[in-house]
C-alpha cells in the first residue's frame, strides 16, 4: 500500500517521500505488456500473437519504468489534493536513479520531492493610501495638432521623386543593424510612415534629396527629438526607452510622398464622423476635442494603475520559499537543459515580482469576488473589433460581427489573454474605489515626461 509523508526542508519548504509497494503498479505494468503484445507489429509474428516473454526482454524495462512513474505521479498529486496543499508550480524530484528500477526484480521504492509552499499574504488597507488622479485638460495648441494630423492623414497624396522640405511623408522600414550597419540577423524590421518634420531638426539636413530605396543610418535617440513621436516610434517597435537607445537602425525609404491637407469642409466631416449631426468647424473641433479627452483620461487611468500596482506590490508582506523557486526557475531551461546559476540569478528579481504580483491578485479577485463571464470576453472581443475599424458601438450586432466574436471565442489562447487582461483591469477598477484619489491638473508635456522617466526607472 502506498504511503505519503511529509516533512520541513526550510520556510514554506517541505519534502514529500512517497513510497510505493510492488502490489501498486504490478497489475498495471502487467496489463501494459498485454496491452503492447496486442499492438506490437514484429518481423517474424502475426500482429497480436507476440508472446508476452519476447515483449517484456525488448520493451519490459521501458514499460516498467512508465508504469512505476505513473503511479508515483498519482499518488503525489492524490496527496497534494486531499491535504490540500497550495503549492507553486509542480514537486521537483530529488535525486533518485532510474537504474534501480528492475523490471526482473520488482521491488518497493521511495520517491522524494520538494514543494515550495504558498505563502499567507497582508495586503495594505488601501483605504489609508493616497494616490493622483492626473487630469490632462486639451488646450487648443493640442488640439490644432491633432486637427493637423488628421487634415494630414486622410489628405491626397503625391509622389515626388525626392525629398524637399518638412512636409514630406516618408513610407520607411527600420532595420537593426549593429554598430557598423550590417543587418543583425533575427533583429527587429517594422514597417512605418513618418513626416520629415517628425525628425529633430539636426538631423533633417541628412533626409533632403534622398530617393526611394536610399537608405540612412540612425539611432532613435539622434534621429528623433524627445516627445511624443518619439516614443510612439519607440512602442511601434516594440521597445522600451531604455533599448531604444542602445540600438541601431537602417532606414530604407521605400516611398517619398507629399500630402495636400484635407480642407475643413462638411465632407471631411462626415467622412471622420458618419452618420452624425456635425456641420460646422466648430462642431468638429468639439468633437475631436471629446475624443482627444477620452484618450487622455484613459492614459491618466493607466498612470493611476502604475500607482496602484506600486503600492500593492511594495507594500504588501508575504515570506517566499526562495531557495525552492530558484531551483524551479533552474529547471525550466528551454529543450529540458537546466538553466545556469547565473542566468538563475539574473532572471530571479524579475520573476520574484511577477511571482508576488500573482499571490497578491489572487487574494484580492478571491476576497472580492471579482469575476469575469463569458459574455465579459465576447463583448472585449466586439469592442476591439470595432476600434480596429474605426467604428463606433453599434445598436445592434450584425451577423459579421457575431461570427467574428464566436470565431475568437473558439481560439484559447485569445479568451485567455482577454479573461486576464479584463480581470486585471476590473481588479484595478476596483482598487481605485478604495483609494484616496486626488485630482491633480498636469499639463501633457509634464505627463509624457513623468511616463518617460517612470520608463527609465523600470
Amino acid at each position: 500500500m502506498a504511503t505519503v509523508t511529509r516533512e520541513p526542508i526550510g520556510s514554506l519548504h517541505e519534502k514529500l517521500n512517497v513510497t510505493i509497494a510492488k502490489e501498486d503498479y504490478l497489475p498495471s505494468f502487467e496489463k501494459s505488456l498485454k496491452d503492447y503484445s496486442k499492438k506490437a507489429n514484429i518481423p517474424g509474428f502475426r500482429k497480436g500473437m507476440v508472446p508476452a516473454g519476447l515483449i517484456k526482454k525488448m520493451y519490459g524495462s521501458s514499460l516498467f519504468t512508465d508504469e512505476v512513474l505513473k503511479t508515483v505521479d498519482k499518488q503525489i498529486f492524490d496527496f497534494i489534493q486531499a491535504e490540500k496543499l497550495d503549492i507553486f508550480g509542480q514537486p521537483l524530484p530529488l535525486d533518485f536513479n532510474l537504474t534501480e528500477l528492475d523490471v526482473n526484480h520488482p521491488n518497493n521504492y521511495t520517491f522524494s520531492f520538494e514543494v515550495g509552499m504558498k505563502p499567507e499574504v497582508q495586503v495594505p488597507d488601501l483605504s489609508k493610501e493616497t494616490v493622483k488622479r492626473y487630469k490632462i485638460e486639451v488646450t487648443d495648441v493640442m488640439l490644432n495638432e491633432e486637427i493637423e494630423k488628421l487634415r494630414t492623414r486622410y489628405g491626397n497624396m503625391s509622389e515626388p521623386e525626392a525629398v524637399t522640405g518638412d512636409d514630406n511623408v516618408l513610407n520607411v522600414t527600420f532595420i537593426e543593424t549593429d554598430a557598423d550597419g550590417n543587418e543583425k540577423e533575427g533583429g527587429i524590421r517594422k514597417d512605418n510612415s513618418v513626416l520629415v518634420k517628425y525628425f529633430s531638426e539636426s538631423y533633417r539636413p541628412q533626409l533632403m534629396g534622398k530617393k526611394k530605396d536610399d537608405t540612412i543610418q540612425l539611432q532613435l535617440a539622434d534621429a528623433f527629438e524627445e516627445g511624443k513621436e518619439k516614443d510612439a516610434i519607440i512602442h511601434d517597435l516594440g521597445l522600451t526607452a531604455e533599448e531604444a537607445g542602445q540600438k541601431h537602425f537602417k532606414l530604407l525609404i521605400t516611398k517619398v510622398g507629399m500630402v495636400e491637407p484635407k480642407e475643413l469642409n462638411e465632407e471631411f466631416f462626415a467622412q471622420l464622423f458618419p452618420n452624425q449631426e456635425v456641420k460646422t468647424e466648430a462642431d468638429f473641433r468639439q468633437k475631436i476635442k471629446e475624443q482627444l479627452q477620452v484618450q487622455w483620461d484613459a492614459e491618466s487611468r493607466n498612470q493611476m494603475h502604475h500607482q496602484l500596482y506600486h503600492i500593492l506590490l511594495d507594500h504588501s508582506h508575504m515570506e517566499l520559499p526562495e531557495e525552492f523557486l530558484k531551483r524551479w526557475i533552474k529547471t525550466q531551461g528551454e529543450n529540458n537543459q537546466q538553466k545556469t546559476d547565473e542566468q538563475v540569478a539574473q532572471e530571479f528579481p524579475t520573476f520574484l515580482n511577477q511571482l508576488k504580483w500573482t499571490v497578491i491578485t489572487d487574494k484580492l479577485i478571491q476576497g472580492n469576488d471579482i469575476q469575469i463571464t463569458q459574455d465579459d470576453v465576447r463583448q472585449y472581443a466586439k469592442q476591439q473589433l470595432l476600434g480596429y475599424m474605426g467604428m463606433d458601438a453599434m445598436s445592434e450586432e450584425q451577423d459579421w460581427v457575431r461570427d467574428y466574436i464566436d470565431r475568437m471565442m473558439k481560439d484559447r489562447k485569445y479568451v485567455e489573454d482577454a479573461y486576464n487582461r479584463l480581470q486585471t483591469e476590473r481588479l484595478f477598477d476596483w482598487a481605485a474605489t478604495q483609494v484616496n484619489a486626488v485630482e491633480t491638473p498636469v499639463s501633457s508635456e509634464e505627463f509624457i515626461h513623468m511616463n518617460t522617466e517612470h520608463q527609465h526607472e523600470h
